[in-house]
């Protein structure tokens, strides 16, 4: 066999795809829009880096980091920037206050011209959001006027939510952590961060995960239109074409679909980037122009698919024999031999076994060898799950007319029923694994924070120059707030500049104490030695706390210009409290506990004022309404909700990348096998025609349809979720963590699958019902 020949049948059925006539024109249309499908998808895989990447510098351009102290001296090329971050509903919104100092201050990237105090330049997305109902609430927090938009090199993607409002006194307040000054734009120490192995596992399996389908699916769509081809094909064989010339003749008509199938995907590849714009999944959004996937990633994939679709095609026929007088598929089906599909998983389980228990402490996965693995056991699914649907569907028994016609037709094409379901499978079985590497790996991951939630829900901190007791008021007055429980908050030290002790202080009136500490008695005028961890001998509180000593609060460091602190000594008695965990986290469980009454009159000059508040639920938007009292009390007050533990963001970001990309391979899933069963039901056009001819009910033909549908979802995934057990199973025992199943994840998953298949389903019953007509009958 030369190349020559496999050259001119490869273009031989290049040709009959194109000139079929209308049969033949609407196979490869059925099979191009399959391909072109998972042809957008993979393409949208290879741009994710390039807009990642994109995201990632525009962030770093945007970067208003302070490289020097607090008092950086003004010029005509500083800026004075506050950070005024707020969230709104479950969404967070960036803001910044900017005061320029000169004609040459830095522009933010993407703002034409300084907004005036009053003023503010915002976001596309937060424009429409504050002139929507649904911002009613937002726009009583940002009331400034609107005087431009933020251009796209200033923002992360085009959904974010972010402005510059104009402000004027800000200078005065710089204490280097959220008001400072700034010479430039842009992040001068960008440091890549180094994923530890478990979370460079975790990128890899979820690659592989959420490819697979889209290659089952390819594979699945060049074999659409199969048996009419096949019968075809057998004309060729009375002109004189043996049995391994129709074989690359069907190769060359599939290889057109796929080419073909290119094109549409490239189509819809282009209109699905233009779009990207508007669509925000998971608070992620990108923008078009950043979705570019790598020329070489991008000739791969059309490689890729081009060969796939010659070598399914080729593999398929191997079972059929195509003969002059016609195609030799509807006999008996021979039996399908088991050892050669069990050889997948386990050469997947063979190439994972040296990796397992190695942890996050024992070097890198090796990363060809874990890809491979997992791949070869998802490859498992679809070797064994024709196997089980003959091996099932051979022994089910009578019923009524429905069942038996769903019954003989499965009997009849086991493996294109087992196609069709092959794709879900396969995800399904994926996603299973990677729930379970997800659960068991999130404890590594996620961090207590010390607060007790059930008393204080929200946490209000306010600049050192707003006066507690009224913006203690005013959170009290707001609707939803049950309580409030303020203090002010510094440090101490035995000296002015850099002293050898200091501890943490806060003042507040008794009641408010006691939710800080276990203490004796409480009177005004007390104070309160809470021994804390003395481990560390410069925040040993033990050491300051001598009756008479003393002591500097808001004592400046070496490297930083010196603040204004307040001389203070210790009453005659020091009394000793228990700390109480749960309020101030982690914060407050060492420090010197303090009544306004023993403190110097100034003090509330240089102590910043944090406030703990337990809020109604009930109250709609009621978060919202306290995010807004604290607006009013000052721009730079910051409201946030308290959590019990909080993630790592990179764990965080990975998952969130899941979460999008498994949206999008849903998606495919739906739109394939919306494809894959109007393309079967064509090809029995004329068999459904002729049954209801014969007296057969619509509804009984229906009825039919669903059962040959629900038997081998219910074995695909059946299949699926062993395979996906095994697979999680493995994959933790590689990161060293112990096994554990959320079976209602599971089942969840496992549901998910089973309704995208079950609605498609039902979507396929109205082309269905017109199939059915005697106009199907008719022949040319």
């Amino acid at each position: 066999m030369t190349a020559r020949q496999w050259s001119r049948d490869l273009t031989m059925g290049l040709r009959f795809a194109v000139t079929g006539g209308r049969e033949g024109w609407i196979r490869a249309l059925l099979t191009a829009v399959g391909v072109g499908l998972g042809v957008a998808l993979l393409l949208l895989t290879t741009a994710l880096p390039h807009a990642l990447d994109a995201r990632d510098a525009r962030e770093d351009t945007r970067a208003d980091i302070s490289t020097g102290a607090p008092g950086a001296s003004k010029s005509g090329t500083s800026l004075v920037i506050a950070n005024v971050d707020t969230d709104y509903r479950s969404k967070g919104v960036r803001g910044r206050e900017v005061e320029p100092e000169g004609p040459g201050s830095p522009l933010p990237p993407g703002v034409a011209a300084f907004p005036a105090e009053g003023e503010m330049v915002v976001s596309p997305a937060l424009k429409d959001l504050l002139a929507s109902d649904s911002g009613a609430l937002l726009r009583k927090r940002l009331p400034d006027r609107i005087v431009a938009t933020i251009g796209d090199d200033g923002l992360t993607g085009p959904g974010e939510l972010a402005f510059y409002r104009g402000a004027e006194g800000l200078a005065p307040h710089i204490d280097g952590d959220s008001v400072y000054r700034i010479k430039q734009f842009g992040n001068p120490y960008p440091v890549e961060q180094k994923l530890d192995p478990v979370l460079l596992l975790l990128i890899l399996v979820m690659f592989v995960v959420l490819l697979m389908p889209v290659a089952v699916f390819i594979a699945t769509a060049v074999r659409f239109g199969g048996e009419r081809r096949d019968r075809r094909l057998a004309a060729l064989r009375l002109v004189g074409s043996d049995s391994h010339m129709v074989r690359r003749i069907a190769a060359g008509e599939a290889l057109a679909g796929a080419v073909l199938g290119l094109l549409f995907g490239a189509g819809f590849f282009v209109g699905g980037r233009q779009m990207a714009g508007s669509f925000e999944v998971h608070d992620i959004s990108v923008f078009p122009g950043d979705l570019n996937p790598s020329p070489v990633l991008a000739l791969l994939v059309a490689v890729a698919v081009l060969v796939s679709a010659v070598a399914v095609t080729v593999f398929a026929l191997r079972r059929v024999a195509i003969e002059p007088l016609g195609v030799v598929r509807s006999g008996r089906p021979a039996k399908r031999r088991l050892w050669w599909r069990l050889l997948p998983s386990l050469l997947g389980l063979v190439a994972l076994y040296p990796m397992l228990g190695m942890g996050r402490d024992n070097g890198q996965f090796n990363q060809g060898q874990t890809a491979f693995g997992v791949i070869a056991l998802l490859i498992g699914v679809t070797a064994l799950l024709p196997w089980a649907v003959g091996a099932v569907v051979s022994r089910l028994g009578a019923g009524d007319v429905a069942w038996q016609l769903a019954v003989r037709r499965l009997q009849m094409d086991s493996g294109g029923a087992a196609r069709m379901v092959n794709g879900i499978a396969v995800a399904v079985a994926g996603a299973i694994a990677l729930q379970m590497l997800f659960t068991g790996v999130d404890a590594s991951y996620t961090q207590s924070t010390g607060l007790d939630t059930s008393r204080a829900q929200m946490e209000v901190t306010l600049p050192g120059r707003v006066s507690l007791a009224p913006a203690t008021q005013e959170l009290r007055g707001t609707e939803g707030v049950r309580k409030v429980v303020a203090f002010a908050e510094g440090t101490v030290g035995d000296r002015p500049r850099t002293p050898p002790h200091s501890a943490a202080v806060s003042v507040g009136d008794c009641a408010g104490l006691r939710e800080l500490a276990t203490l004796p008695s409480c009177r005004p005028g007390d104070v309160f030695l809470l021994p804390g961890d003395s481990s560390y001998a410069p925040l040993d509180p033990a050491k300051l706390a001598r009756p008479g000593k003393r002591l500097y609060i808001n004592p400046s460091y070496e490297g930083a210009p010196r603040t204004p602190e307040i001389r203070w000594s210790l009453p005659g008695t020091v009394k000793t409290g228990q700390p109480r965990a749960g309020l101030a986290g982690e914060s407050m469980l060492g420090g010197l506990l303090v009544t306004p009454q023993a403190m110097p009159h100034d003090v509330a000059s240089v102590l910043s004022g944090r406030a703990y508040l337990r809020v109604d639920d009930s109250v709609k938007d009621v978060r919202e309404l306290v995010r807004n009292a604290a607006a009013v009390i000052d721009p730079q007050a910051h409201a946030r909700t308290r959590h019990g533990s909080e993630r790592d963001g990179r764990f965080d970001g990975i998952r969130s990348g899941l979460l999008v990309g498994a949206s999008c391979v849903l998606a495919l899933i739906g739109f394939s096998l919306l494809v894959s069963q109007l393309e079967q039901l064509r090809e029995r056009r004329k068999l459904l025609s002729a049954l209801v001819a014969f007296g057969t009910r619509r509804r009984t033909l229906s009825l039919s349809v669903l059962w040959q549908t629900a038997v081998p979802v219910v074995l695909g995934l059946a299949l699926a979720t062993a395979v996906g057990l095994a697979l999680g199973t493995v994959l933790l025992r590689m990161t060293a963590t112990p096994v554990s199943v959320d079976w209602g994840a599971v089942l969840a998953m496992v549901g998910v699958g089973a309704g995208v298949v079950m609605g498609v389903t039902l979507l396929s019953l109205p082309p269905l019902l017109r199939l059915m007509r005697p106009e199907g009958l008719r022949t040319e």
